[in-house]
């Protein structure tokens, strides 16, 4: 039995041994913490290790508060948060690749222009696509990324673990932006010609000639008078504008005529995602030295990690050019020490906001030692990737609401 897994008495050390083989497959970083996370929902608090100073390169500090004193007490659902140390994408996190723009020299090239072996791939001209449409497929950009999320998913840097209990309010808030957006008949005319021009580059002069003589020469609009139609028609090939002003438009012009207005098929389409924030709110109140120094410890952990770094450091100034990213953080709702079969699960998140208030109970109060007797901490993160369709169809979604 390997040391710290084993109690002498039986009843403690039958909880122990269950507690022991139940985080087999949960994620701990090494295996002091297993024995210390299984010793703890023993409820052999005695064990624990006592916490150490946050901030170095430790990846066994456990920060768990409230601490447990005795076999019956239990601290229930968690919230853990692990600290996870920044670094940057090697290839700039993402890249552009085109395909059917290039094209390899043939033999029969080569051989009437050797300098082709040496020069390589060379772009296909518009003249070459003309004359052999069916050569050289349709040219195509593909772009390759690496998000954050799922890049310090990977070969991760574990700094430490904090596990405080679940908040009182636990919530997730997904959304997504839609936009209200407009087009007109006359907009679309104008898009149809400009898509003409575009699949016909060559006659994009002529084409546009022949736009603006279409309307100055005789369009037919439904519904309004010749007179209103050479109004409307003068508008849109811009003599109006450039008799009457840059203010007066084809809208106005039949608006102040008819009292009618162009059609603007109004329609609410997709523009965007938004990332997801996470407030959270912790109460601390220290009922020994113990827990004082955890939530000492706790809060000056987090301090530290959403600093940026300033690399080169003199007194209270970076002396450095750049200044390096702070360490980001990832979030997990545990019960019984294994993730959570309900509630939502998170990407890797950055901390943006903290609050540490050390008069909660409404005055300052403190122990003998100087720890307040009431401290409320806010902690605000925010997921540095957004949350897609496709990441509820992934085995990490787990088996209860997903993200």
């Amino acid at each position: 039995m390997a040391l710290g897994t084993w109690l002498p008495d039986a009843n403690e050390n039958a909880r122990l041994q269950e507690a022991y083989k139940g985080l087999e497959n949960t994620s701990m970083p090494s295996e002091s913490m297993r024995r210390q996370v299984a010793h703890k929902l023993a409820g052999n608090s005695n064990f624990v290790k006592p916490s150490k100073r946050a901030g170095g390169n430790n990846s066994d500090i456990y920060l768990s508060y409230p601490v447990a004193r005795t076999n019956s007490e239990s601290i229930g659902d968690t919230l853990q948060i692990k600290c996870i140390e920044y670094f940057p994408p090697d290839d700039g996190g993402f890249s552009v690749e085109v395909d059917n723009v290039y094209k390899e020299p043939t033999a029969e090239s080569i051989a009437k222009n050797p300098a082709l072996a040496k020069q390589g791939k060379t772009l296909i001209t518009a003249e070459e696509r003309k004359a052999d449409p069916n050569r050289f497929g349709v040219p195509g950009i593909r772009m390759k990324t690496t998000d954050g999320n799922t890049r310090l998913s990977q070969n991760q840097k574990v700094k430490y673990y904090i596990e405080l209990p679940i908040p009182q309010e636990v919530n997730d808030s997904n959304s997504v932006t839609w936009g209200e957006d407009r087009v007109n008949a006359l907009e679309m005319a104008t898009l149809s010609v400009a898509q003409q021009a575009m699949a016909n580059p060559n006659g994009t002069v002529e084409m546009a000639q022949a736009a603006v003589a279409m309307f100055e020469s005789g369009v037919k609009i439904p519904g309004l008078s010749s007179d209103v139609q050479d109004s409307v028609r003068a508008a849109i090939s811009g003599a109006a504008l450039r008799q009457l002003g840059s203010t007066v438009s084809s809208k106005s012009v039949i608006s102040r005529s008819t009292g009618q207005i162009l059609n603007n098929n109004l329609e609410l389409l997709f523009s965007g995602v938004n990332l997801r924030s996470f407030p959270y709110s912790i109460t601390f109140s220290p009922r020994s030295r113990k827990e004082s120094d955890v939530v000492k410890a706790i809060i000056r952990s987090l301090k530290m990690s959403m600093a940026p770094k300033a690399g080169e450091f003199n007194g209270s100034a970076a002396q450095g050019i750049f200044l390096k990213s702070p360490d980001v953080f990832q979030l997990n709702y545990l019960k019984d020490g294994r993730n959570h079969p309900f509630l939502n699960k998170f990407k890797i998140c950055a901390l943006t906001g903290m609050q540490v208030n050390y008069t909660n109970s409404g005055t300052y109060s403190s122990y003998a030692d100087g720890t307040p007797v009431n401290i409320r901490m806010n902690l605000t993160f925010k997921e540095i990737n957004p949350i897609y369709h496709e990441d509820y169809l992934q085995d990490k979604s787990g088996s209860g609401v997903g993200y």
